[in-house]
């Protein structure tokens, strides 16, 4: 076996550790705006159905239980707008991060026949573990601009990422339309990243789920969704996959063999927070105010936002190498994340997240100021 290192790239975030250091000497403490994680607290509503099924001994199933699958088909209608869908289009996972990492392994995927290999391909500006996925599975990997432009020829699998991490961008509803028809002319399976897909704020996130999108038929699509940003439930590992029954039924057998199941208790915690649209609503509304400071504090204070129209980011530039920018906010105890984490074409900018609390916010907003 190799070592990890011929298998993996550098893993990104270590290099961040000597600014973190230079942010957290700050008189007042670091703001740490650099990875988006929840930091308001879980719902009461969720928090009671993770306690109330605390007494699990036996183990759960890897597909869930019917409860959460109605409640999976039950949002996907509702949210979605997505049409007949039933237990077989969808299956629970262990966070969305596993997945990724994992799908081109579990779908099949690798060195292929012969001299080619077979080719995953996802956005130039792209979460890293899409590149992470294809070198796990011994499989090659490109980037797009628009997938339409690329060969086809091994082509195996096609990641879509709408809103994108980490530049916010949504794919329009024609655009995706082109897409699904393109990757089911040439036979690509087609798996569209949409966990900030309920994080729209200058634009309404559409799922290739949607009839308009795919016709009506699921046949080589598929959608990841996690439940992390629209109910700050990271710490439970809660996500699932919805479309093609003909790609979810091998996976649930593979995974079935591979342990890889759900807790109970979260399965009942996710059941609660799909039926339930309320505290989805609230914590946008935290979020947006969130938004709205630091992106005015950030253009006053001389940069440029891009894109960004979804998501829990901005993406910033001040026109100059991201370490650059990157080392200049750490003086100013605010931590945030190089545009070069996510690919060469981002090596001017900064992806800054709003999952700080309201006062760290508030504190990165004087400090912008000063």
């Amino acid at each position: 076996m190799s070592a990890v290192s011929d298998r993996l790239p550098v893993f990104p975030w270590d290099k961040l550790e000597p600014y973190k250091k230079t942010a957290a000497a700050h008189p007042d403490g670091i703001v740490d705006l650099s990875v988006g994680t929840p930091v308001d607290p879980v719902p009461e509503l969720i928090q009671k159905a993770l306690i109330d099924a605390a007494d699990s001994p036996g183990y759960p199933t890897v597909w869930g239980t019917p409860a959460l699958r109605d409640a999976i088909t039950g949002w996907l209608e509702r949210r979605l707008g997505a049409r007949g869908v039933t237990h077989h289009h969808v299956l629970p996972i262990v966070g969305s991060k596993e997945l990724v990492a994992w799908l081109p392994t579990q779908l099949g995927l690798g060195p292929g026949t012969g001299t080619s290999k077979d080719v995953v391909a996802y956005p130039r500006l792209a979460y890293p573990t899409y590149e992470v996925g294809a070198r796990l599975a011994g499989a090659a990997y490109v980037v797009y601009d628009d997938p339409r432009d690329l060969d086809p020829t091994h082509l195996k699998l096609l990641w879509l990422n709408s809103p994108s991490n980490p530049t916010g961008k949504v794919l329009s509803k024609d655009e995706l339309t082109g897409i699904v028809a393109w990757a089911r002319e040439h036979g690509v399976l087609l798996v569209s990243d949409e966990c900030y897909l309920e994080l729209g704020w200058e634009a309404d996130p559409v799922s290739v789920l949607h009839p308009d999108v795919n016709g009506g038929s699921y046949d080589g699509l598929v959608a990841v969704h996690s439940l992390s940003k629209r109910s700050n439930l990271a710490g439970y590992r809660a996500a699932f996959l919805a479309g093609d029954p003909a790609v979810l039924g091998p996976l649930l057998e593979i995974r079935k063999h591979g342990g890889m199941m759900t807790s109970a208790p979260t399965q009942a915690a996710v059941v609660a927070a799909l039926s339930d649209d309320t505290h989805v609503q609230e914590q946008r509304e935290r979020y947006a105010a969130r938004r709205t400071a630091l992106r005015e504090a950030l253009v006053h204070h001389g940069f440029r936002i891009e894109h960004s129209e979804a998501s829990l980011y901005l993406w910033a530039t001040r026109d100059e190498p991201c370490w650059d920018t990157v080392g200049a906010l750490a003086e100013r105890g605010i931590l945030v994340a190089p545009g070069e984490f996510y690919g060469a074409a981002g090596e001017r900018f900064v992806r800054i997240a709003f999952t700080a609390t309201d006062e760290r916010v508030a504190a990165a907003v004087r400090r912008l100021a000063g």
